[in-house]
């Protein structure tokens, strides 16, 4: 082979080194293997300076501003109760009405749960009666709006329903709250319904205030008559003397 094969030679093994050169290698023999083909690894992103990282569970979304928006939601699926699967018996009569009443459940005496339905819907007629309501003066409202097989407000529910409640009572306003049983005078007022009876207690919100009674449940007042006459005194609170 003569000079021109040496030639050729030494180009052919100079094509070779630029091939590697341009592969990335710059070393002949390394301690550990390499792959010179593969591709650098991505590099870590700095966090940036003073910004929170999130942690813990997002905070809920706050209750409906407005009393379409949340009459929409409270009766819909995204109320607490939605996720028992029971029925939701929603509100009563106008919103805007002057008197509020506010009982803890549903009946369940027929096909589906009602507000102040079977025995103690009729008890609870002859109530507006005799302080010269109806049901179609009124706007009739429950503290929960199912009615669970224990027939009590679900105790990992009642802060909440609580909440919800005095939200609900906030946006509609009323004159006048009349609480129906314990567990309604609980979530409004933080006290039973027979240790109110002093006189009219103000119930405060942001932008308002209504005046409340509360007595013990058309139920509770169907077993024990003899409850009925102190109900009688604590509505006539309600009354007042002034027309609603």
């Amino acid at each position: 082979m003569g000079i021109e094969g040496v030639m050729d030679w030494r180009a052919e093994a100079a094509s070779a080194l630029n091939w590697w050169r341009d592969a990335g290698v710059d070393v002949l023999v390394e301690d550990d293997p390499r792959d010179w083909t593969a591709r650098p690894a991505p590099t870590a992103q700095p966090e940036t300076p003073g910004r929170p990282v999130p942690s813990g569970p997002e905070p809920e979304a706050p209750l409906p501003a407005t009393i379409e928006a949340f009459l929409d939601w409270r009766y819909g699926s995204g109320a607490p109760e939605a996720a028992t699967g029971e029925p939701l018996a929603p509100a009563e009569g106008d919103h805007t009405a002057p008197l509020m009443v506010v009982t803890d459940l549903p009946e369940f005496d027929g096909a589906a749960p009602a507000l102040l339905d079977g025995a103690a819907g009729k008890l609870f007629d002859r109530i507006l009666a005799a302080i010269g309501q109806s049901r179609e003066s009124i706007y009739l409202v429950s503290l929960c709006a199912t009615r669970p097989i224990t027939g009590q407000v679900p105790r990992d529910l009642d802060e909440k329903l609580g909440e919800i409640l005095r939200h609900h009572i906030a946006l509609a306003a009323p004159q006048r709250l009349l609480l129906l049983g314990q567990a309604t005078s609980r979530a409004v007022l933080g006290t039973d319904a027979d240790k109110n009876r002093e006189g009219l207690t103000p119930f405060n919100y942001s932008g308002g205030k209504s005046d409340v009674v509360a007595i013990r449940h058309p139920r509770f007042l169907l077993n024990k008559p003899a409850a009925k006459a102190d109900a009688w005194k604590d509505l006539q609170l309600l009354i007042g003397g002034q027309s609603l």
